[in-house]
């Protein structure tokens, strides 16, 4: 047992699942390579591949843009050089709950544009998804390749102080933070070559691969060389480093809404040699903006007639348009009746105990108990516009109380989770931080795969549970053993 070097002052939260140590203060088996080896090295030489971290993602523009104030300002994307560690059999169990979630979601999104079973049923109330604004009439009874609405799903995960896994939330409709999974990394292999074949640590490179070849299966055409295009809305995207990364990595075009065009119902993107028929769009652009005829008429990022494309199957958008009804987080509630609805299965992974606001009894169980809540938007992202009533004075409560009996439907709460913490290298000694997790789903016509990894972000503050790189948090790399 090490009791030297850097894990000898590390002192968790208290109430808190740490990943490194266990209940008595052990290093966990996962961690103990690790932590052998770090203790190995001086404060000079890991001070070092800090550093080189840095330089590295500076120069190849791993960044991510802050909106504050209305003006954009890109950021370098911060990185912590200490892995978080997942046992192959908790990662069986991680895989297992995230396609059982993943499938159910897909089979309510087929039933929701189609034959309601779900609502006639009464097991989701008819008025959550009509008054959701992600849920597109424009979508109903539109035939999908494959039946498949979710290709790309980044589902959240957390730990509660016992070492229960949660799901936080669903991103089902244009998921992002893949890039960074895939250059934390590229990232790690050069700070520790030996370590990751030492511990034998799963590969995470194959996902550009898998995505398309999962791409090319869905061509509307049956063409051995499908033409597949990545829609970005353009270089002002906090994502645009993802977006060329992936179109890099897949070797398909990446381009913006004016270099694509429709004519008789099919899309085509401007080349040097003419107009060339696309065939799958894997669009990051979001549902609103994707074509002005049908959607937000001031848009410049769409194409005109998209819709109308993709109606008369002449073109495979993914991931669907309209899955903004299944991440919803007044939605979110409903996805373990979801899963024994469509599966007739208990669900593996949790949901994190939600309150309705829209729902009178819980909105005033909430506002009677607000200080221990975190109070969301429906439809935010970005860990802004939270409410962590811990952290809140009594005046900011007040405010946003005001701003919820505006609209109640629009919020929802939870009571505050105490998120497990993970080792972070910060001035020379390891330091107990806050973590999620991130694994990525990728569902093609062969099934359901799932990276063995993801992005664990890290609340970087001392004591924040706020991990969303908009507000200061940063990541590691993940991985997996097996």
């Amino acid at each position: 047992m090490i009791e030297k070097g850097y894990s000898k002052d590390y002192n968790p939260p208290a109430n808190t699942w740490d990943e490194m140590y266990d209940q008595s203060k052990q290093i966990r088996t996962e961690y103990k390579t690790v932590m052998d080896y770090l203790s190995q090295e001086s404060i000079d030489e890991l001070n070092k591949k800090e550093e080189l971290s840095k330089s590295l993602f500076m120069s190849q523009g791993i960044t991510f843009t802050v909106y504050n104030s209305g003006e954009g300002i890109e950021k370098i994307f911060p990185f912590d050089i200490v892995p978080r560690i997942i046992k192959s059999a908790e990662w069986e169990f991680i895989e297992k709950g995230i396609k059982q979630r993943v499938t159910a979601l897909n089979l309510f999104l087929k039933d929701v544009y189609s034959e309601q079973f779900i609502i006639k049923d009464g097991i989701v109330p008819i008025d959550i998804i009509y008054s959701c604004p992600h849920f597109l009439r424009e979508m109903c009874h539109v035939k999908v390749p494959h039946d498949i609405y979710i290709h790309i799903a980044g589902i959240d995960l957390i730990r509660d102080n016992d070492g229960t896994y949660y799901i936080l939330e669903d991103n089902v409709r244009t998921p992002s933070g893949v890039s960074y999974m895939l250059e934390n990394r590229e990232i790690t292999k050069r700070l520790f070559p030996d370590l990751l074949p030492q511990c034998k640590v799963r590969s995470v490179t194959e996902y550009p691969d898998v995505l398309y070849n999962n791409l090319r299966a869905l061509s509307p055409r049956k063409t051995p060389d499908p033409t597949i295009v990545l829609l970005s809305p353009g270089s002002f995207n906090s994502a645009y480093f993802e977006h060329t990364t992936l179109a890099r990595l897949m070797g398909i075009e990446l381009v913006e809404g004016p270099d694509l065009i429709v004519d008789n119902q099919k899309v085509y993107m401007r080349t040097t040699a003419g107009l060339q028929q696309v065939d799958v769009i894997y669009r990051r652009v979001d549902d609103e903006y994707l074509d002005p005829l049908v959607f937000n008429s001031k848009s410049l990022l769409g194409v005109a007639g998209l819709m109308n494309a993709y109606r008369s199957g002449n073109v495979t958008i993914v991931n669907a348009i309209g899955n903004g009804v299944a991440d919803d987080k007044a939605i979110y509630v409903y996805v373990p009746d979801m899963i024994k609805y469509y599966l007739n299965e208990e669900p593996l992974l949790k949901n994190v105990p939600t309150y309705q606001l829209g729902n009178p009894e819980e909105r005033a169980y909430v506002f009677d108990n607000i200080s221990r809540m975190v109070v969301k938007q429906t439809n935010g992202s970005g860990g802004y516009g939270m409410l962590m009533g811990h952290a809140s004075s009594p005046e900011e409560i007040e405010a946003y109380k005001l701003e919820i009996m505006k609209d109640p439907r629009q919020f929802i709460a939870q009571p505050t989770i105490s998120l497990s913490s993970a080792p972070c290298y910060m001035q020379g000694e390891l330091q107990p931080r806050r973590v999620d997790f991130r694994p990525f789903a990728l569902c093609g016509p062969n099934g359901i795969n799932i990276i063995p990894g993801g992005l664990t972000r890290v609340a970087l503050k001392e004591g924040s549970l706020v991990v969303n790189s908009s507000q200061g948090g940063g990541s590691k790399d993940t991985w997996v053993l097996s």
